[in-house]
């Protein structure tokens, strides 16, 4: 509470709370329950802030009117800042261990990977650059399938046009991004051939819908948002969509608790890649 007094901002009231959450509900589908109070108050403070509101209730009565707000607002609240290959070890692991384990388990079919949270495309894309480089065969052999999920939509529309800043790049190998990525003004596009190997879906990892049947699920320092219960929700789900011996990949912020744990065991603790058990 002292915090807030310094910084100056008001606590929202729960009425207002409720307000604004269902201003959101209708204008999108995005819902607010089960996501940490704190962390989505502290956004909306940020919108607050922005728009010289003198309070929760005049913010909640400008949200009312203003279609463009709300459309800021929940920009606001889902924002996935990333960049290609975050944590460069993970992916390593991935394409040295676990890709090579499941392209041997599921030789007959496709491989199914999903990534959840993908904001502007980067982590996918990652993905399908490693398979393009260290596994064509599965290209070739159309036998693999990359899926990019996120709760934005108009942040997935720019995902597909693969447009991002040099800084987006910094951990993509030089021979990498010579091979595969263009000046764009003063960007850089990916190219057709990755971009074509993933596709987009607008998806809330937050609603009871089932996600696609997967082999690999990549959702990093997205569940940090949630409050513990919902937490476990979106863990059992992981676990459904993936199926035994299926692979899910967490942020290094995180650690799994909770009744969902008994449905994986633990492959690398460093990376937080988890096992769906029998």
């Amino acid at each position: 509470m002292l915090s807030k007094i310094l910084r100056g901002e008001p606590d929202i009231p729960p009425e207002t709370f409720d307000t604004i959450g269902r201003i959101l509900k209708a204008r999108s589908g995005f819902s607010l329950q089960g996501y940490k109070d704190q962390c989505v108050k502290r956004r909306i403070h940020i919108r607050m802030r922005a728009t010289d509101s003198a309070s929760p209730e005049a913010y909640s009565a400008l949200l009312t009117e203003s279609p463009a707000e709300q459309d800021l607002l929940l920009r606001v609240l889902t924002i996935h800042v990333s960049h290609f290959f975050r944590n460069p070890s993970t992916f390593e692991k991935l394409a040295a261990q676990i890709i090579p384990e499941l392209i041997a388990r599921h030789r007959a079919r496709q491989l199914r990977i999903t990534s959840v949270g993908c904001a502007a495309g980067e982590e996918p894309y990652s993905l399908a650059l490693i398979m393009r480089e260290r596994f064509p065969e599965l290209i070739e052999g159309e036998r693999l399938s990359i899926l990019g999920i996120d709760i934005d939509q108009g942040v997935l529309e720019g995902a597909q046009s693969g447009i991002y800043h040099p800084d987006r790049l910094a951990e993509v190998p030089p021979e990498l991004r010579a091979r595969w990525f263009t000046p764009h003004g003063q960007q850089f596009q990916l190219s057709q051939e990755i971009r074509s190997l993933v596709s987009f879906r607008q998806c809330d990892v937050g609603d009871a819908a089932p996600l696609p049947a997967s082999d690999l699920i990549l959702c990093r320092n997205l569940l940090i948002y949630f409050e513990r219960g919902k937490q476990e929700e979106i863990l059992n789900g992981f676990a459904d969509a993936l199926g035994p011996g299926g692979i899910l990949v967490l942020g290094k912020s995180e650690t799994m608790s909770g009744a969902s744990r008994s449905r994986f065991r633990t492959v690398c603790p460093v990376e937080r890649i988890y096992r769906v058990l029998h």
